[in-house]
């Protein structure tokens, strides 16, 4: 066995080595081959299976096999780096050695496909044979093409290549690759070379999240907890745009991915409600983590998007109060009779049937983020019979205590909270409603109507 030869020996100097140092043999060509030993168009059609590298056997006629694991699949994201492995396999081999190049399709012969970054064991050789590529150092423009290979033998069967593909899309990319299965008995003759080769195609840009916040229908700086709904903005978030349906759901639980999008938090998934390439709606899991810099991430098939970071909450209350009822300088509460009436004066919104509400009146109002309840309901599920908040609730009128006579899950619901309040007694008008739980005072600026 040697593995490879990019630097030639005379006989001498093998000789004084076969007599003098003889355990040195395994590694006399420790180094990779020269360039363009791959077999890819422009090279040795043979690989390293001629004569002056490795004889004796027929290229891919030792019985095994070279095979390359992609962590995407067989897709690239433009300027995204992906780690490949690189795994021989044959039943004689001792130690191992590769050699891998990456061709752009529309120029397979000279076009070089991305960067090469070395790893232990290895080195970005240039296609003039005496650059080498670094981080810091490109291959010269008279001899782009890089070959990353081994610069000592390894002894796995599995290794380890990282690629960074171009930046933008250049349409498909082939991957070659060249693998020596060598048997160690210290010379070129007996090891077994294998090749293989691949097609990536660009999968587009990596999704990008601009921001998250909780879902605006409520309050969007109401913040991140367990449990609650946020609002996900960004681009290249999903393919596909469409809410969660009956047949998305397992059972009782909502789905943790849409399309093909999923999102976790915490590393944990949530779950999915909505997708869209500009928008993701999701459920905040069950996670007893609190902090300033919680992670938030998108993955859109097998790519991932930028992490973003919130801080979390034990809870991050917020009632219904979408934009569409900011009437006449004031954020109305959406609340409603239980004839499904809103409470509101005659005509607050247009084409929404509203009347005051009444001392003594019961009425419902709906919220997001309010935490844990008895009896303990996993969040993501149907909610079904009543359930009560483990952080108590309280609601003034103006400054007036109101009764609650339910808080808890929306029965049919899936993390939405259902108070039904009833209104003091107060003077008529347009009065504040402010709501405390678990020691969090709900930070919305929020009126009702209360007649007489």
């Amino acid at each position: 066995m040697t593995i490879g030869r990019r630097i030639q020996q005379s006989k001498l100097v093998r000789a004084i080595l076969s007599m003098a140092l003889p355990a040195l043999l395994l590694y006399a060509y420790s180094e990779g081959p020269e360039a363009r030993h791959t077999a890819a168009p422009g090279d040795d059609p043979l690989a390293c299976s001629t004569a002056g590298c490795h004889t004796g056997t027929p290229l891919n006629g030792g019985g095994g096999n070279v095979a390359v694991n992609f962590p995407n699949g067989l897709t690239y994201t433009p300027g995204i780096p992906q780690t490949f492995g690189i795994v021989v396999t044959d039943a004689r081999a001792r130690v191992y050695g590769f050699q891998m190049t990456a061709r752009l399709e529309s120029n397979l012969t000279n076009g070089q496909a991305g960067d090469f970054t070395a790893g232990a064991q290895q080195f970005v050789l240039c296609d003039d044979n005496t650059n080498v590529r670094t981080p810091t150092r490109p291959c010269p423009g008279n001899a782009p093409v890089q070959f990353i290979e081994h610069n000592s033998p390894f002894q796995t069967n599995t290794i380890s290549v990282l690629w960074t593909p171009p930046s933008t899309d250049v349409g498909n990319i082939h991957i070659y690759v060249a693998a020596n299965a060598a048997n160690g008995d210290g010379n070129n003759t007996g090891d077994h070379i294998y090749t293989a080769s691949y097609v990536l195609t660009p999968q587009g840009a990596a999704p990008t999240i601009a921001s998250v916040v909780s879902a605006s229908a409520f309050n969007p700086n109401a913040g991140l907890a367990s449990g609650t709904w946020l609002e996900m903005y960004g681009s290249g978030l999903s393919a596909t745009t469409r809410s969660w349906a009956g047949g998305d759901f397992i059972g009782v639980g909502a789905p943790t991915s849409l399309d093909g999008v999923r999102v976790t938090i915490n590393g944990i998934p949530a779950f999915v409600d909505y997708v869209s390439p500009g928008q993701v709606n999701i459920l905040a899991p069950d996670d007893s983590t609190t902090g300033a810099a919680v992670p938030v991430q998108l993955i859109n098939g097998t790519v991932q998007s930028n992490v973003v970071t919130m801080p979390k909450t034990a809870v991050a209350p917020a009632l219904l109060a979408p934009p569409s009822f900011n009437v006449g300088g004031h954020q109305w509460v959406v609340a409603q009779f239980p004839d499904q009436t809103f409470v509101g004066r005659p005509g607050l919104i247009d084409g929404l049937n509203s009347r005051a509400a009444l001392p003594g009146d019961i009425i419902t109002i709906y919220g997001i983020g309010f935490g844990p309840v008895i009896p303990a309901t996993p969040v993501g599920v149907i909610a079904s019979g009543s359930t009560g908040l483990l952080n108590q609730a309280n609601f003034r009128f103006g400054g007036v205590p109101a009764a609650v006579v339910y808080a808890g899950l929306a029965p049919s619901a899936v993390g939405l909270y259902q108070f039904n309040v009833t209104v003091p007694n107060i003077a008529p008008g347009d009065v504040a409603l402010t709501v405390e739980a678990g020691g969090v005072i709900v930070n919305q600026n929020l009126f009702i109507t209360v007649g007489q």
